[in-house]
């Protein structure tokens, strides 16, 4: 074999042994030089080198060598031809993931407001939406948005200076600064900033000293119409044991909430996740991991994973019957699927309203607003359409149910006892 049917060969076995971190664009992978022991392999930019050192270095070199039966190295580099006629400045913190970016994020009525937030920021830095604080619970998509945003200001900006850190590493650093007599470079490195983004910002709670630079260091950015990105797993205002400035000063610019992502949502997230592994699936298969994956992103990715592996390593198409394969004991507690008759029993019980009631024709706040959830829920938990909706509570057309949903989603955005409301309600309905 010449080297590159080895290199195509060692590209094709990585797919095997690490299907969790294939992707589409290995395609785009080039055998730089193959000398002396070293597989050197050339990435289109730097995000995608980084990646695939710090996640597929053990699986290029376990194929390598498996493949060529002798020692070898592999490094990871930007090819010259890929490269900007500007460099970029460096970013700082977490590494920036390549298949985090608007394209492939799925915009739905769960995260709409968060998305096109996002997107003004990095078209405009500092000068729209300043801080913008996105929230919501793990795994609905704001470490991504937090990614896009750094791509995008780099492809437009590339001397823009950007720091993306967790809150633990803001910490972590505050901390060695102090330690080593470091604390001036560390303030003149973050309050030179053009963008600062902090990821799970309610890392601050009880950390007084922290939160006192990080006041300090925010002011100096946002005198200076710099941009602020932050999120936490609640709203400001929930933010315990924060201190009252900070939170009044995260509510200086726009507040965007995420939310779980509905059944049509769900489904395109899988189908674009697949696309990203270089996977076609049917709509049958993508429906089967929506409904019995409700809440989280991350469990959507993870059970197309274990499909993803599954197929590979069976060498067959991914069907409905091995994707339950595949995903075996993930299925059992979520078998029977929710009908809207759940959800009447469990918004009745809970408002101590009957089910008569929900379908009739009273108009009163003690009876509208369960009805108004009980559409809502039933157009996020099941897949029936506005029209059979409204058919199971008093025979409503598709129009009132759609405005039923919008405002109970408003509502849910703006008011914290809505927002709690229906997350137990969500709970007593997939717990049976």
């Amino acid at each position: 074999m010449n080297t590159g049917e080895i290199f195509d060969q060692v590209v094709d076995r990585v797919r095997t042994l690490d299907p969790a971190n294939s992707r589409a664009w290995f395609d785009l992978l080039r055998l730089v030089d193959f000398n002396g022991g070293t597989l050197v392999v050339g990435c289109p930019d730097e995000a995608t080198a980084l990646f695939c050192e710090d996640h597929c270095l053990d699986a290029f070199t376990q194929a390598a060598q498996g493949i060529t039966g002798h020692l070898v190295t592999v490094r990871f580099v930007v090819t010259q031809s890929h490269r900007p006629e500007v460099d970029a400045a460096p970013a700082q913190g977490v590494r920036i993931h390549p298949d985090y970016t608007f394209e492939s994020f799925v915009v739905g009525p769960c995260n709409r407001l968060a998305h096109a937030s996002c997107i003004a920021v990095s078209h405009a830095p500092g000068v729209t939406y300043n801080p913008l604080f996105l929230y919501g619970n793990v795994g609905l998509g704001k470490t991504h948005l937090l990614h896009a945003v750094c791509h995008e200001v780099r492809a437009t900006q590339p001397q823009a200076r950007i720091d993306f850190l967790n809150c633990e590493q803001f910490v972590n650093s505050f901390i060695n600064a102090i330690e080593h007599g470091t604390l001036p470079e560390f303030q003149g490195r973050l309050r030179s900033l053009d963008v600062l983004v902090i990821d799970d910002v309610q890392f601050l709670r009880e950390r007084e000293q922290s939160q006192e630079e990080f006041f300090h260091t925010f002011n100096a950015l946002y005198n200076n119409h710099r941009q602020i990105i932050l999120t936490a797993d609640s709203a400001p205002s929930d933010l315990g044991r924060v201190e009252e400035r900070l939170i009044s000063r995260f509510k200086w610019g726009l507040v965007a909430r995420l939310d779980a992502p509905g059944h049509e949502t769900r489904m395109a997230i899988v189908q674009k996740k697949a696309r990203l592994r270089g996977l076609q699936i049917g709509e049958d298969v993508a429906d089967l991991i929506a409904h019995h994956v409700r809440t989280n992103i991350r469990e959507l990715e993870g059970a197309l994973t274990a499909i993803y592996a599954l197929a590979k390593t069976l060498g067959e198409p991914i069907t409905p019957d091995l994707a339950r394969q595949a995903l075996g004991d993930q299925l059992p507690s979520m078998q029977k699927p929710i009908t809207i008759t759940d959800i009447i029993n469990a918004v009745t019980a809970y408002f101590d309203v009957r089910p008569a009631d929900l379908q009739s024709k009273k108009r009163s706040q003690n009876i509208a607003r369960p009805r108004q959830i009980c559409m809502y829920l039933a157009r996020s938990l099941t897949r029936h359409s506005l029209e059979e909706i409204g058919g199971h509570l008093g025979g409503r057309d598709h129009s009132t149910v759609l405005h039923a949903c919008q405002k109970i989603a408003q509502l849910q955005q703006d008011d914290s006892s809505t927002r709690a409301q229906l997350e137990e309600l969500t709970r007593r309905i997939e717990t049976g």
